[in-house]
């Protein structure tokens, strides 16, 4: 099975992949509710004969089986936007007042269909399955673990998926091998206290104190207790009533950004063993909650050598970059590849001086052609 020239293709396409890119652009929709976009990609695929299946009110999965059995690859995009108002002044521009697709996932859904229908296009000489996610909510709580839940993954021997990236030049690829994207944990702390008169401090358990001194130790965790990169936020705190009375309750909600399954446990430990000492020295109680939102991205050796490979003979060597550093920002595309247990994801060149969510992020349409042509690679080799 050789490769079919997809590079060249996609080329053919770039006109329809603007268009598509435009439209979703101009309808950019919040998490969980993707109907606009989940309907333009669910009739896009039926076009192409490809059986689709719709999960969690607005998820699209896609099956296109080839001529001849064979394993079953997956390619994920995502598809909600961020409550940003757009200034990047396009002729496309949001049309929905405070929202925006300032992350890119317009050019994610529309690669994809990109290369849906590229590879639909050689079926008959398919060995094997393509799986197509398209996927709701990631800038949310995430939608993947939910659509693995429902059956998205059932099959599926590997999965490979991209994102645009403004440090990139346009035209090049960026692969990373091993741990890329952080795993991140949401937590909220509440520290339960005494009231009392503010004169008489000694009668009252001061849980603003308390919480204050543990806010001091959690932002110094990161420091020498592992030995990679982790980030401690907290965005929020909230306590007492008026100035002259101990407040008996106090509460943060933060977020954890930690490196590989080994380090996100001991950091919710940590998190814990905090509130512990705390506690212990004021006297207080506390309710701690921590949640898993994203698994981070582990990256599987093998198949991000595939995707360099194929990359450098889709591109060019010179265009085929390697990732030095690991990002703490998240991405639950690593479920998917927890699930499956082999998988990559790569960047696309955006070249823009704006980082992702800022209100002028806009990345160029060649990252659609570029996309199409290398997601419909990386499938149609590893199935060969």
């Amino acid at each position: 099975m050789t490769l079919p020239l997809f590079l060249e293709e996609a080329e053919q396409i770039r006109r329809e992949l603007c268009e598509i890119r435009k439209t979703i652009h101009r309808h950019p929709e919040i998490g969980n509710r993707e109907f606009q976009t989940s309907a333009l990609v669910e009739t896009y695929l039926k076009e192409l004969g490809i059986e689709t299946e719709r999960m969690l009110g607005t998820a699209i999965v896609g099956t296109l089986r080839g001529a001849e059995a064979g394993p079953m690859v997956a390619l994920r995009a995502d598809m909600d936007a961020l409550p940003i108002q757009e200034n990047t002044g396009c002729d496309f521009a949001s049309e929905v007042p405070g929202m925006m697709h300032a992350c890119g996932h317009d050019v994610h859904t529309t690669a994809l269909l990109g290369a849906a229908k590229l590879i639909a296009a050689h079926r008959g000489e398919l060995k094997g399955s393509v799986r197509f996610l398209f996927q709701p909510d990631e800038e949310g709580k995430g939608g993947s673990a939910r659509m693995i839940r429902e059956g998205a993954m059932e099959g599926v021997e590997a999965v490979f998926g991209a994102h645009v990236d403004p440090q990139i030049p346009a035209g090049s690829v960026g692969v990373r091998y091993g741990k890329f994207y952080a795993a991140s944990n949401s937590f909220q702390v509440t520290l339960h206290g005494k009231s009392a008169h503010g004169a008489e401090r000694e009668k009252g358990i001061d849980a603003l104190g308390a919480m204050c001194e543990l806010v001091g130790l959690l932002l110094k965790l990161p420091e020498g207790l592992l030995p990679e990169k982790s980030v401690v936020t907290i965005g929020k705190m909230e306590s007492g009533t008026v100035r002259n009375i101990i407040a008996d309750t106090a509460s943060i909600d933060g977020i954890l950004r930690t490196l590989g399954p080994a380090s996100q446990a001991f950091m919710k430990q940590a998190v814990r063993d905090a509130v512990d000492l705390i506690c212990e020295k004021y006297g207080a109680t506390a309710d701690v909650y921590i949640e898993d939102t994203a698994s981070g991205i582990v990256n599987t050796d093998p198949e991000t050598a595939f995707v360099q490979s194929v990359a450098k003979e889709l591109l060019g060597e010179d265009r085929t970059l390697v990732i030095p550093e690991p990002k703490m920002i998240s991405e639950d595309f690593g479920f998917f590849v927890e699930k499956a247990g082999k998988g990559s994801f790569y960047h696309l060149g955006a070249g823009s001086i704006y980082s992702l969510h800022n209100d002028h992020f806009l990345p160029p349409e060649d990252a659609l052609v570029i996309g199409a042509a290398l997601h419909s690679s990386v499938a149609w080799k590893y199935l060969s």
